[in-house]
């Protein structure tokens, strides 16, 4: 017989930014509130290959934030392995996995075949987690739903989604559970940022008995302006001597972001009108919703936004490996904005490996860079990075523009756990590396006076 109390199991995102995985329980049915991939350090990435800590079948619902292959990565795997349920997100969401999805599963396939062509893998043979065909099947069990609409599950269970301002179609999860005493879960799933140049803010917290927030950036604080200025004065520089800025990118709105940057400082005489290459077809893909939406109107656009915002001018789109290949021939200046954001696997590593050890040149890191990825590599000023089998000398300067995260700082999480009509029995603190979480979850306890609480991976707990 199954325990009848309500529950939350954090099966990732507990002491680590990564792997996004809660499973709440409730009048004995399984919701799974997002599935997403650990990345990083080694030790964490090989969680993506142990067990799911249940047997997917048993699951009877999943419902997700967000796009970000941290928080929907490893659906392809779960649906294969045997969940047959509904996996229920926003109709952008749904559309962006409709993208990174099957992308995932081609990248892996793509990167355990050469692997085994160059054996430089230490296993025989290499491997993909799961295949672009897992992930085609996975896309058939969405059901898109609006914001502001809930679902309602026959359980006892409704879930609504509100505006989170992360990355179009990103939502924060509020969950009311029916039972002897109702309750009601609020899951911050990723938090934007006010200042998103495209997107409208985060809706404001509603009540809740239990909140648990994200906190990526919960030990610090963005400035928009230096980081603007920085962005635009090392292009400048770089671009007077002919050098190439690479420009590591989420494929899901940081590019956007990023274009929307360069077109303003091109506009205001900042920086050169020079070549931008966009190499990843994700990116571009994603472009293309980004521009359908904020041309249809789309509410999650900010007043004012216009598609020729996402255009900096002299833009390139390269979609073939061998326009890819070209570029890493090309003489600059120019700037190349390549997947993935943390250098941990795609094109980009091509234009790194080409473009590192000449000091003419650049990379801009726009974005988080987990512990143990290549970006971070880069950001710790380590002076040769392994990448496709062999060592590359780091010679390009190496320059971090934090403000263009789209996750919320410390000030900006608090200022939205203060919308909340009142304070929750307990507030968890999820999606950070453990200096960054134990850094939001004391203030939280010092300037809110609530009980916060660090969960440890695979801690269950009662919210009864």
């Amino acid at each position: 017989m199954k325990d009848s109390a309500p529950t939350l199991r954090f099966m990732g995102a507990a002491g680590v930014v990564t792997g996004s995985r809660f499973l709440l329980t409730v009048n004995g049915a399984r919701t799974l509130i997002d599935c997403g991939l650990f990345q990083g350090l080694k030790q964490l990435r090989l969680r993506n290959w142990d067990a799911f800590p249940i047997a997917p079948a048993a699951i009877d619902r999943v419902m997700l934030t967000h796009a970000h292959l941290d928080h929907s990565g490893y659906l392809p795997a779960l649906c294969r392995d045997g969940y047959r349920g509904k996996i229920v997100a926003t109709g952008a969401t749904h559309a962006l996995c409709r993208i990174l999805l099957p992308d995932s599963g081609r990248l892996q396939e793509e990167e355990a075949a050469y692997a085994n062509r160059k054996g430089y893998s230490k296993h025989a043979p290499a491997r993909a987690l799961y295949t672009e065909d897992d992930a085609l099947k996975a896309l058939a069990q969405f059901e898109p739903i609006a914001h502001g609409s809930p679902f309602e599950a026959s359980d006892g269970l409704r879930v609504s989604f509100r505006y989170a301002g992360h990355i179009l179609g990103s939502a924060s999860l509020l969950v009311e559970c029916d039972g002897p005493k109702r309750r009601r879960v609020l899951f911050s799933g990723d938090l934007g940022r006010p200042s998103h140049p495209i997107l409208i803010p985060p809706s404001p917290a509603p009540e809740a008995d239990v909140i648990v927030a994200e906190s990526t950036y919960g030990d610090r604080r963005h400035d928009d302006a230096a980081s603007v200025k920085l962005f635009g004065e090392t292009i400048a520089r770089v671009a007077g001597r002919g050098g190439v800025i690479v420009i590591p990118s989420f494929a899901v709105d940081r590019t956007e972001v990023v274009l929307f940057h360069l077109r303003e400082l091109i506009r205001e005489g900042r920086v050169p009108p020079i070549p931008v290459y966009v190499d990843s077809p994700m990116a571009l893909a994603t472009l293309k919703i980004y521009q359908r939406e904020i041309a249809s109107g789309c509410p999650e656009i900010r007043k004012g936004v216009t598609p020729d915002d996402l255009d900096p001018g002299d833009l390139h789109e390269i979609r073939s490996v061998d326009e890819s290949i070209a570029l890493n021939f090309a003489q600059g200046p120019m700037i190349i904005i390549s997947a993935s954001g943390m250098a941990t696997g795609g094109r980009v590593l091509h234009h790194l490996a080409a473009r590192l050890g000449d000091e003419r040149n650049a990379v801009i890191l726009v974005g988080y860079q987990a512990e143990g990825t290549r970006g971070r590599k880069l950001l710790d000023g380590e002076p040769a990075i392994k990448m496709l089998g062999r060592y590359v000398g780091v010679r390009a300067q190496i320059v971090n523009v934090p403000g263009f995260s789209v996750h919320s700082d410390q000030a900006e999480t608090l200022a939205w756990l203060r919308t909340a009509p009142r304070a929750p029995e307990v507030c968890y603190v999820v999606h950070g590396d453990p200096a960054a979480a134990q850094a939001l979850r004391d203030a939280i306890v010092r300037e809110l006076r609530w009980t916060a609480v660090v969960p440890r991976h695979l801690e269950q707990v009662r919210i009864d």
